[in-house]
This record gives structure tokens, C-alpha cells and sequence, in this order.
């Protein structure tokens, strides 16, 4: 069966966890959250709780299609922690597709898997990801190789017709 791994730290963005989610789920993908520690529960930018069902360092890669970087103010965490960042890095360098919206993109940064590749994210995170060599466009949805990002909720419709093109 096929699989989403959705990251998932403190102050998330809801929009851009939860309309991937169950779009995935749609779309006939297993769709599992993963975080710091299994069971336990984030709460997103406007409250709303999301249970991680596994740990970074437990995801099992060789059965996921698709590897989901939300927004909000979580990618500052998630890129602190070793086993999130190790995860992106894997997902890239086996080819699965990781996608990452809004301030998503960082983690690509401390992943250091954008340079030479064209990417878009929120505006406010531009600079960090030309810093990290990546050719950045503002675009809704943007698509290389299997790498593939987004600006803001507002171009979820576009991401998650690029994400889906690829599984």
C-alpha cells in the first residue's frame, strides 16, 4: 500500500497537515504523523492536537511515497531535531517524494538538499534558501525532480495536485 509521513511538531499549521492528510487518504495513501516521539500530542498554531503515531527515527522509508514538510512555526523545531532532518535527507537521496509548503522549506535547508534545485516557500524564508543554493521562483507550486514545494494554504490546490502527480 501506499504511504504519506507527515511531520509534525509544536505550532504547526493546521491547514497544511490536515487538508494533506485526508487528501492522501483520498487518494487511496495510508497517511501516518510523524514527530519527536510517538503518542505524543502537538498542538498546531490555532490549538488544534495532532497525534504522531511514530518517531522520526522509527519511520520505516522503504514503504513511503511521499514525505510532507507542513508550515507554521514547527519547521523551526523539526529542524532541530537530528532524526527529522535525517529523515528528509534519506527520503531525498532514495528519490521518495518530500514535499515542503511555507516555511517548510527549512528543513530542506538543514537537510541540505536544495542546492542547484528550484524551490518556492514562504517569502519570509527566501533568502535562507538561496543562502543554501537554491534557485528560488514565486510560484503556487513548484515541481523538481521529486522534490517538490509550495508557498502558503492558499496553494494547497496546486501542491497537492503536484504531490499526487507523482505518487
Amino acid at each position: 500500500m501506499k504511504s504519506a509521513v507527515l511531520l509534525v511538531e509544536a505550532n504547526y499549521e493546521e491547514l497544511e497537515l490536515w487538508v494533506p492528510y485526508y487528501r492522501f487518504l483520498e487518494a487511496g495513501l495510508a497517511a501516518v504523523l510523524a514527530g519527536p516521539q510517538a503518542g505524543t500530542v502537538y498542538a498546531g498554531k490555532h490549538g488544534l492536537p495532532a497525534r504522531a503515531d511514530v518517531a522520526f527515527g522509527d519511520v520505516e522509508l522503504d514503504k513511503a511515497n511521499v514525505v510532507l514538510i507542513p508550515g507554521g512555526w514547527a519547521p523551526d523545531r523539526l529542524r532541530t531535531h537530528a532524526s527529522a532532518v535525517a529523515l528528509v535527507r534519506s527520503a531525498v537521496e532514495r528519490e521518495i517524494v518530500v514535499a515542503a509548503i511555507c516555511h517548510g522549506g527549512s528543513v530542506l535547508v538543514s537537510a541540505d538538499v536544495v542546492r542547484g534545485r528550484r524551490v518556492t516557500s514562504a517569502r519570509s524564508i527566501r533568502d535562507d534558501l538561496r543562502a543554501a543554493g537554491a534557485m528560488w521562483v514565486d510560484e503556487p507550486a513548484v515541481v523538481d525532480g521529486r522534490l517538490v514545494s509550495s508557498r502558503a494554504p492558499a496553494d494547497l490546490p496546486q501542491f497537492l495536485g503536484a504531490i499526487l502527480s507523482l505518487v
